[in-house]
């Protein structure tokens, strides 16, 4: 693993929370509110939800944008990237505070574990902000079939780099020495990747029915 200056490391760290502080989650957010829907606009999102790794975690966190999905799979795929970028977000200003309270007592590994998780959601925070502002330019310009495949390629792409970086963040506790604070971080992390993990399947699920 690269070891870095501690200079360097805390300029990296207070780019990166200076970063955070001013990013709104509000602003990556669905246009519309949070307004559940009819019962076929539940349906579908049930239905699609299944298709997911975690469809109970999808259905919950989805059900509520029902009634502006109205039954849309590109919209549906829009919404759930927005709430993965939001956990995500919330996740990493968490992990921000502890960069800076956790005292691990010289423990060198710990300390850089929690560091570089830091670092990999950052890098996920941008990638699942990349795929957003790349489904809402889907179809803005009437391309065809052919550009709505490279766009829905690069929304795949960013997604997938996006949950690489969540994993590695918690592979990168596997040799620290259990206690409170590595549990508290994987479990966090752990249930972000959820969040990501169906955002990828409704994404991918949408990319396959070939168009916009």
């Amino acid at each position: 693993m690269r070891t870095q200056r501690p200079l360097h490391l805390f300029l990296s760290f207070l780019f990166l929370a200076t970063a955070f502080s001013t990013f709104h989650p509000t602003a990556t957010a669905v246009d519309e509110g949070p307004v559940t829907g009819g019962d076929e606009d539940t349906e579908f999102i049930r239905t699609s939800c299944n298709t997911t790794l975690y469809p109970d975690v999808c259905y919950t966190s989805l059900f509520r944008y029902a009634n502006a999905v109205q039954q849309n799979p590109g919209q549906l795929a829009r919404v759930a990237i927005s709430v993965s970028l939001s956990k995500v977000h919330r996740t990493a200003s968490y992990i921000s505070n502890l960069t800076r309270e956790t005292d691990y007592g010289g423990n060198s590994r710990a300390t850089q574990a929690l560091h570089d998780c830091f670092s990999n959601l950052g890098d996920a925070v941008d990638e699942i902000r990349g795929s957003l502002k790349q489904m809402r330019q889907i179809g803005a310009a009437g391309a065809g079939a052919s550009s709505f495949l490279f766009q829905m390629s690069n929304v795949q792409t960013w997604m997938s780099a996006a949950l690489t970086d969540e994993e590695t963040c918690t592979d990168g506790f596997q040799d620290v020495p259990d206690c409170p604070t590595k549990a508290d971080i994987c479990d966090r992390v752990t249930h972000v990747k959820k969040f990501t993990s169906n955002a990828l399947a409704l994404v991918n699920s949408y990319a396959n029915k070939g168009m916009p």
